[in-house]
């Protein structure tokens, strides 16, 4: 579960920050005639993301999510900002309480000999 959880958070941020510098920096980069910008990040976030939303849903099934924060976890690669926003609201709802049950889990069984 912790390198699940681990492997979408990065894959959060690294999705997030791309597609902040295609909105912010391409688009209008774009806008103003330089279209190379926006045409490379364009094509990185949209690899960046299909990996994203792999991971994602890895992480929804084993932490056998609801198809609503499922679809949310899933579109929040899609907006600015809201990879960020729904990464930290998945981190306090949903991972830490799951990775504290499985770290509780593993300490009350006895150590083999």
């Amino acid at each position: 579960m912790h390198a699940a959880a681990l492997r979408y958070r990065v894959m959060a941020y690294i999705t997030g920050a791309v597609l902040m510098v295609l909105c912010f920096v391409g688009i209008p980069l774009q806008i103003a005639g330089h279209p190379a910008v926006a045409n490379n990040v364009g094509t990185v976030h949209g690899v960046l993301y299909i990996i994203y939303v792999v991971l994602a849903y890895i992480l929804a099934r084993k932490l056998k999510l609801a198809t609503r924060p499922t679809v949310l976890l899933l579109l929040a690669g899609t907006i600015p900002v809201l990879t960020f926003v729904v990464e930290r609201w998945m981190t306090r709802k949903y991972i830490g309480p799951a990775l504290a049950e499985g770290t509780a889990a593993s300490a009350q069984q006895p150590v083999g000999r």
